[in-house]
């Protein structure tokens, strides 16, 4: 059964990547990569200028891609080495940390169970932690993307 579209356009067609509509972040990825070409001396400011113009002001993929056609494409880049090394140091943190909590856990539990001290220096411990990977700008996804 056909249901009519509430406001009346037409049914959208696959008509492939060059007619979708693009994002603000499309449009500023655009732009940042137009601004890398112009540093690596392939485009002129004036040049910028007025391909930074058309980008921002975009509505499609189409227009987009044909602000790049005649330059090389650029090479996708990974995680910086500095990156990697943040990465490795906030993993290392949270290992560390979650190995001597677990430690302090069992050494409460094999003396007695009475008062729940490691409590204290876990949470202290964690605040840390939560600070260092918040402040190397690392998220749960993105410490697993680095690997």
């Amino acid at each position: 059964m056909h249901h009519p579209r509430p406001d009346h356009s037409p049914s959208p067609t696959p008509a492939g990547r060059d007619h979708l509509r693009v994002s603000d972040t499309e449009r500023e990825r655009a732009a940042t990569s137009l601004r890398e070409h112009t540093t690596a001396g392939r485009l002129t400011i004036d040049e910028l200028d007025g391909r930074l113009e058309t980008a921002l002001a975009a509505r499609t993929q189409r227009e987009l891609d044909a602000l790049f056609e005649d330059l090389p494409a650029q090479p996708h880049r990974g995680p910086s080495s500095r990156d990697r090394a943040k990465a490795l140091g906030v993993r290392i943190h949270i290992g560390a940390y979650l190995w001597a909590s677990l430690a302090m856990i069992a050494i409460w539990a094999a003396t007695g169970t009475g008062y729940v001290w490691p409590l204290w220096p876990i949470l202290g411990w964690g605040i840390g932690v939560a600070s260092h990977t918040g402040a190397c700008g690392f998220g749960y996804d993105r410490l697993r993307r680095q690997r």
